[in-house]
């Protein structure tokens, strides 16, 4: 599949936006959290803004973005559909628990309980955008069982090592146990990555030249003309090639930049107190989001659409 960028931005920056808000829910229910004013209404200002960021991205890869509005009325039969709506419906209770925090100045009672409901409408969010491409069967990478999985981990991840920067910087308590939980999640989304690469590599095909064309009885299938003269929009879509050894070494990159330096950061940094800590954290921030890009860019770059196969693929 092409990999837009827009859909790179929208995948990567609203999943660092839900988890920031997430986290911000879960750690406030349990008393994790002071009602910090200005700490509040950063991450909220953050989290908030990589969600709209992200929202606002994926409309640019639409032939009519002025019509996206009508995705939300198809939410029985369509992820897209249900993302849509789930994301509007998150924007109520992140909004009134922002309201109660950095307004209010309380996290704690009913507060909390807004916090817990923001924190679940924001994993139904991300489930509905995991959902959008795992439910593609015609996309065998796609529709793998890790897919969910890791759209999931790498949401948790991503908004973890944003609050971990915000703890850092206001030296709250939370600071020095936090990190731990960042270096574990740094390791589970390592591992889970890989389990999606070996699951694509072992997976048997969607489908091939022969079962497309039903000529599989009578022996190998292979292309004699191309059906056009030149590139047409299935093919720049849905037909993107990239060499296996690049692949190879952009997933290393994946693994490298993404999670090892960041993990060795973060650990580092407990061993650093004060201004150790922080400029772990202010460094884990740009080398996790060069490397969650590179990790997407390739999720829709290997990705192949079965109608390839009526181009001149013989797997997909």
């Amino acid at each position: 599949m092409h990999p837009a960028k827009s859909v790179i931005l929208f995948t990567t920056a609203s999943g660092a936006g839900y988890g920031l808000l997430a986290w911000l829910g879960l750690l406030a229910a349990f008393g994790g959290l002071p009602a910090e004013r200005w700490f509040g209404l950063t991450a909220f200002v953050l989290g908030l803004g990589l969600v709209v960021t992200g929202l606002l991205s994926s409309t640019f890869h639409l032939g009519h973005p002025e019509r996206a509005w009508r995705a939300l009325t198809q939410w029985r039969s369509s992820w897209l559909s249900r993302e849509g709506v789930a994301a509007v419906t998150t924007f109520l209770p992140v909004g009134l628990f922002a309201f109660y925090w950095v307004i209010a100045g309380t996290n704690s009672g009913t507060a909390a309980a807004v916090g817990l409901l923001a924190s679940l409408c924001c994993l139904v969010t991300v489930i509905c955008t995991a959902m959008i491409y795992a439910s593609l069967r015609t996309i065998r990478a796609w529709a793998s069982a890790w897919t969910l999985p890791g759209y999931l981990v790498l949401s948790a991840l991503s908004g973890a090592v944003l609050l971990n920067l915000l703890l850092q910087v206001w030296a709250l308590p939370l600071r020095d146990g936090f990190p731990w939980l960042v270096v574990l999640l740094f390791g589970l989304s390592a591992l889970v990555k890989l389990a999606y690469w070996s699951d694509v590599a072992r997976a048997a095909p969607a489908g091939t030249a022969e079962s497309a064309t039903g000529l599989g009885p009578q022996g190998r299938v292979r292309l004699l003309e191309a059906p056009h003269s030149e590139s047409n929009y299935l093919m720049q879509e849905m037909g993107f090639r990239i060499a296996r050894k690049h692949a190879a070494k952009l997933r290393r990159l994946t693994l490298l930049l993404g999670f090892l330096a960041p993990l060795l950061l973060t650990g580092l940094g407990q061993a650093l107190p004060g201004v150790g800590s922080l400029l772990a954290a202010v460094v884990s921030v740009p080398l996790l989001a060069a490397g969650l890009a590179v990790e997407r860019w390739l999720f829709f770059a290997e990705a192949k659409h079965v109608v390839t196969l009526y181009y001149g693929e013989s797997r997909a």
